[in-house]
């Protein structure tokens, strides 16, 4: 991390603050929409697919007088595979040593025990976001506001990532909560995703437009090879009774997939995408070992 102790290297960022920002909620609660409005792009996929999000994610907002970095994280849940508890403990993980957490909460959705399950374990200086107000009536949002203020925190934000309502004033709170400190990332950087995992992420945020039924849940994608620019993409299934539906007929929603998914790619990027069939992998842990989907630390760049 750039900076340190000495008086040199203090004068240079007097006045300057920096942080990270964790958001936590149930999933589909709009972390990740919320999050690439902030950061004004895209650097977390989106999908109205429970457990979309199974990584903490980065993302950087730059200002000339702050630095905050928001970590998106894996919506908390009932976990059911030994995969859904490693996305727990990574969105647990990401609360952790954070200068603040932020709860989302959906504005469409009552409140739940699910909301009171996370909440209950965020001190009382969080604060909550109630997202997708765009979505619901303004009586529905100065209800869930209302049900939300019971939860005793520190304050409540009201917010549209689609339409942008409320997301600058939440940000420049967010921005005075920051403390003293040097900025964590260079100017350029708006993420700190590895390039072949963010392809990865857009094969399988693809798909899971296409996908039905408990599809969305047995995916996983991987980059396997990238040469130049030829890039080798394998998307895993649990069962060979899937791979006809992730291929198509005759191909097609892979043809779709990589068409998609090539547009967000620079130019000239070959993609090659290959359907495999790993056994049950969401419960095996050797598996989500090689897979990636370890504890990931959320505090430091």
């Amino acid at each position: 991390m750039p900076g340190g102790e000495e008086t040199g290297d203090k004068d240079r960022w007097e006045g300057f603050r920096s942080g990270f920002v964790t958001l936590l909620g149930r999933p589909n609660s709009g972390k990740s929409t919320l999050v690439n409005a902030i950061v004004g792009t895209k650097v977390a996929i989106v999908s109205d697919k429970a457990q979309t999000t199974r990584h903490a994610v980065r993302g950087v907002l730059h200002r000339s007088d702050t630095q905050v970095v928001f970590v998106d994280t894996p919506g908390i849940h009932k976990p059911r595979t030994a995969l859904g508890e490693r996305l727990n403990t990574a969105a647990n993980h990401a609360a952790a040593g954070v200068d603040v957490v932020c709860l989302c909460i959906d504005a469409t959705r009552p409140l739940g025990r699910g909301d009171r399950f996370i909440a209950e374990r965020l001190g009382p200086e969080s604060i909550v976001v109630v997202t997708k107000i765009d979505a619901a009536s303004r009586a529905r949002v100065v209800a869930q506001l209302a049900a939300a203020g019971e939860l005793g925190f520190a304050e409540y934000f009201p917010t549209s990532a689609r339409t942008g309502e409320g997301v600058d004033v939440l940000v420049d709170r967010l921005c005075e909560l920051m403390p003293p400190g040097p900025a964590l990332y260079p100017g350029d950087m708006v993420s700190d995703m590895p390039e072949a995992r963010w392809v990865a992420e857009l094969v399988r945020e693809q798909l899971l437009t296409l996908a039905r039924d408990e599809l969305p849940h047995s995916i996983t994608v991987a980059v396997t090879e990238w040469d130049g620019s030829r890039i080798r993409v394998v998307i895993l299934v649990e069962r060979e009774s899937q791979k006809p539906m992730v291929i198509g007929k005759r191909g097609s929603v892979l043809k779709e997939v990589g068409t998609a998914v090539r547009a967000q790619l620079p130019e000239g990027v070959f993609l090659e995408l290959h359907v495999g069939v790993e056994k049950n992998w969401q419960r095996r842990p050797e598996v989500l070992d090689r897979l990636g989907y370890g504890l990931e630390s959320s505090s430091e760049p």
